[in-house]
């Protein structure tokens, strides 16, 4: 029985580690650069987001503009009407 697992080592490559072991580090290093990359890209969104609202907060006029754009997006308003405030708002 001896010499027949010496003949026959079975999927290990005479005696050492199977063929397919870089993939395992190199898909370890995929995964945490995938999850660093999507911190950043979830970090980078929050803080534009939060800069955008900061500085429509303090332009009143961006504030109107915004407010105007979602009450035409809810079909509060018809686009004639849309336009007609959009212009006001524009030339003051």
């Amino acid at each position: 029985m001896l010499t027949t697992l010496a003949t026959h080592p079975g999927p290990w490559h005479d005696g050492g580690a199977p063929g397919y072991w870089p993939v395992f580090p190199i898909m370890f290093g995929l995964f945490w650069l995938a999850v660093l990359g999507a911190g950043f890209y979830l970090i980078r969104r929050r803080t534009a987001a939060s800069a955008a609202s900061a500085a429509a907060a303090s332009d009143p006029l961006a504030k109107a503009r915004s407010v105007l754009a979602e009450r035409f997006a809810r079909g509060e308003i018809d686009e004639d009407e849309y336009l007609m405030r959009q212009s006001t708002l524009r030339d003051g």
